[in-house]
């Protein structure tokens, strides 16, 4: 049985370097579609970046995770997403109003668990591939946390604290149900 659990939430909050850290100890992970989207679209010359058309880049993001999602299938055991096919549902709802059970389907492909990274001023910074404000982080976060309990998902909030307490945080909370 594959376990798929999301660690999600506001951008510049820790997640990649937290996923960094569980791959590091041996565990399955899955990297941000934004990210590979955009490091893609910047080597070439497309559209699909979220400062030029965030609803194409969005519509690529859902593809990317229904890929990972599927590819994740292939072998048993735990699998850690660094954001996902949510993720891509509630920017394309922001941007152009798709309800979430449109993108979605008919449930989340999830553990109930999710893991929610809050806004962390101190860590945030932006690069190439994050070109948005804090403000305009915050404000994903906030649409993410009530995409996630209206989807019926538990959200863990992560502590602002070192990487190994939060990867101690993730797998012990993650292994509990």
């Amino acid at each position: 049985m594959t376990r798929l659990v999301l660690i999600t939430g506001c951008s510049g909050g820790g997640k990649s370097t937290l996923l960094e850290a569980l791959a590091e100890r041996g565990h399955r992970v899955v990297e941000e579609p934004g990210r590979r989207i955009v490091a893609e679209e910047l080597a070439g010359s497309g559209n699909a970046l979220p400062w030029v058309d965030l609803a194409a880049f969005a519509r690529r993001a859902l593809a990317m995770a229904r890929d990972d999602l599927d590819a994740a299938q292939a072998g048993p055991g735990t699998v850690f997403f660094d954001r996902g096919l949510i993720d891509a549902a509630v920017a394309l709802r922001h941007v152009d109003g798709t309800p979430l059970h449109v993108s979605l389907g008919a449930s989340s492909p999830y553990e109930k668990d999710v893991f929610l990274a809050p806004p962390w001023p101190e860590i945030y910074t932006g690069d190439a591939e994050r070109k948005h404000d804090f403000a305009a982080a915050e404000a994903e976060f906030h649409r993410l946390r009530d995409a996630l309990d209206e989807l019926g998902h538990t959200v863990h909030p992560l502590p602002k604290t070192s990487v190994a307490e939060r990867v101690r945080f993730i797998l012990e909370t993650a292994t509990m149900r």
